[in-house]
C-alpha cells in the first residue's frame, strides 16, 4: 500500500468522515496506512499471547484486516476516538485466536501461583506487603524472571476474564466492558446489556482497592507498575489485587453463564 498525496494534508478525523461520504478504497487505504503502527504496536505489546502458535507478521495482518472492517463498522456520532474502537478490535482478535488455542502453558501457571503463595508467605512473616526485590530473593529468581512471570500472568488474566465475558455474550470479545451499540439486533442489545450489568453488579461487590485497580488496568490502560505508584504501594500488592477481583469476578459472571 502507498500513501495517496493527495490526502497528506487531511486529518485522520476527516479522512474517516470523507470515506463515510464516498465509500472511496482508496480513503480506506489511506486511513489503514496510517494506523499500521497501532497494529504492530499491539502484536508487540501482546506476543507473549500468541508466539507459540503465530508469528508477528501474520498478527500483523489479520491487526490490518480487523482495521478494514472496523472502519465500516466505526460510528462517528458516537464519543469514542477511532484509535480506541479499533485497538478493542485488533486486541479482541488476538484475544480471541488465543482463546481458541488456549494458550497459557503451565510454566507460567506454576511461576505464577509459586510468586503469589511467595508474597502470602512473606506477608505473614514481615507484617507488610514485600517488595520486588524480596520477593525474587525468597524464590531465588532474578528481576527479569519476576517481570516476565508477572507480565504473562496479566495477560492470562486478560484472557481469563474476557472468555468468561465472552461465553456470557455469545463469543463476543470485548477488551473492556461490554457496551450495547445501537444498530444491533434487539436480542444482542438487551443480553450485552444484561451482561453489563451482571458484571458492574460484580464490580460493585469488590472492595475499593480492587474496583480502583481494576478500573486503572481495564478502563485507563496503566500497567502494574503505574497503578503500585498510583496507589504508593508495591508491584506484587498490586498484582494480588488484580489477581483477587479477577477471581472474584470470575466467579460472579459463572453464576450468570
Amino acid at each position: 500500500m502507498e500513501t495517496q498525496e493527495q490526502y497528506k494534508d487531511k486529518s485522520n478525523e476527516e479522512l474517516l468522515q470523507l470515506y463515510k461520504e464516498t465509500g472511496s478504497l482508496e480513503v480506506k487505504q489511506e486511513i489503514v496506512m496510517r494506523y499500521i503502527y497501532l497494529v504492530k504496536s499491539i502484536a508487540l505489546q501482546m506476543r507473549d499471547i500468541y508466539l507459540s502458535f503465530s508469528q508477528v507478521d501474520d498478527i500483523i495482518s489479520e491487526g490490518v484486516i480487523a482495521i478494514m472492517s472496523a472502519i465500516d463498522k466505526f460510528d462517528m456520532d458516537k464519543n469514542v476516538k477511532f484509535e480506541t474502537f479499533i485497538s478493542k478490535r485488533i486486541k479482541g482478535m488476538i484475544i480471541d485466536l488465543a482463546r481458541k488455542q488456549d494458550w497459557v502453558p503451565r510454566s507460567t501457571r506454576k511461576n505464577t501461583r509459586d510468586i503469589e503463595e511467595a508474597v502470602m508467605t512473606l506477608y505473614n512473616k514481615l507484617g507488610y506487603y514485600p517488595s520486588i526485590q524480596e520477593v525474587t530473593e525468597y524464590l531465588n529468581i532474578t528481576p527479569e524472571k519476576y517481570q516476565d512471570t508477572m507480565r504473562k500472568a496479566s495477560l492470562f488474566n486478560i484472557l481469563s476474564l474476557d472468555m468468561v465475558l465472552a461465553e456470557a455474550q455469545g463469543n463476543e470479545i470485548s477488551m473492556k466492558l461490554p457496551q450495547v451499540e445501537t444498530n444491533e439486533q434487539p436480542e444482542n442489545q438487551f443480553l450485552k446489556k444484561e451482561v453489563t450489568e451482571v458484571l458492574a453488579e460484580g464490580i460493585k461487590k469488590l472492595k475499593e482497592n480492587e474496583q480502583l485497580v481494576i478500573s486503572l488496568y481495564y478502563i485507563d490502560d496503566l500497567n502494574m507498575r503505574q497503578i503500585a505508584d498510583v496507589l504508593q504501594v508495591s508491584e506484587p500488592r498490586v498484582s494480588q489485587i488484580h489477581s483477587n477481583a479477577i477471581k472474584k469476578l470470575r466467579v460472579h459472571m459463572e453464576k450468570f453463564i
